[in-house]
């Protein structure tokens, strides 16, 4: 079962996928402008948020996850972005049914396979002891011994909710770890996706690195990049408005 929050009810559809560790609550701010125009779909994928958990949580099958979604909500067509992970699964969707995407756009991510960089936000979140906790402020003075950062740190925190007086984990944190290798892998591209593509990159940022311009390319041919300065990789949340201004320019006809 995949868990999508709506906005706006007029327009063409635009769904939204997060990255790693996110869900459909990261890009409310941003879905609620884009919704004066289209009607936007902010998905937790699986093993995320309010959605089933995968325990076989390949890009592939993912992509089949959400196509079934799209089925279920009778969505034929509509404009596909994504961000991080969520753009690989993107990629993966727009390369397996060509035909259901109006127009690709993947924020700050490559087609490639990627170095591992998350092993120690993994052991922070797996080392919290979440019976002894009374609060989220207890949960993150545990994690902060492995995530200095305390903006990546209120991130990840907004996946830890209490209900009934038990604290617990809006992420499958056990199945997410178990598939990280595959999800740090390439998605497994067929077809190119042959309509207009966009790559939105953080300037600060190396997950779109100019050695990725051939598989990018391989792919999807008809390929554009535009670059946010003064941002890293969570550049939706940092440069909000000139994020918006971009899918809303790419996506006019």
């Amino acid at each position: 079962m995949i868990h999508a929050k709506q906005y706006g009810q007029t327009g063409k559809h635009l769904i939204i996928l997060h990255g790693l560790f996110g869900n459909s609550d990261n890009w409310h701010s941003i879905a609620q402008k884009l919704s004066e125009t289209y009607q936007i779909h902010c998905l937790d994928l699986p093993n995320h948020g309010q959605s089933s958990n995968l325990s076989i949580a390949t890009y592939a099958n993912m992509s089949d996850a959400i196509i079934k979604w799209m089925n279920q909500n009778n969505i034929e067509q509509s404009y596909l972005l994504g961000h991080s992970m969520g753009g690989k699964v993107a990629m993966q969707i727009a390369s397996h049914t060509p035909e259901r995407i109006l127009k690709l756009i993947i924020a700050d991510i490559s087609p490639v396979d990627y170095a591992p960089s998350h092993l120690e936000i993994f052991e922070g979140l797996k080392s919290i002891n979440l019976t002894s906790i009374e609060s989220r402020s207890d949960a993150d003075k545990q994690l902060e011994k492995y995530v200095n950062d305390i903006n990546i740190r209120r991130f990840l925190m907004k996946n830890l909710i209490k209900s009934e007086g038990i604290f617990h984990w809006r992420i499958a944190l056990d199945y997410l770890f178990d598939n990280y290798q595959t999800l740090l892998k390439s998605p497994t591209l067929q077809e190119k996706y042959p309509l207009p593509t966009l790559f939105i990159k953080g300037e600060l940022s190396d997950y779109i690195l100019p050695e990725h311009r051939e598989q990018i390319i391989q792919f999807f041919p008809n390929a554009d990049v535009k670059v946010i300065q003064g941002t890293g990789h969570w550049l939706h949340a940092e440069k909000p408005i000139p994020f918006t201004s971009i899918i809303k320019r790419f996506c006019t006809p």
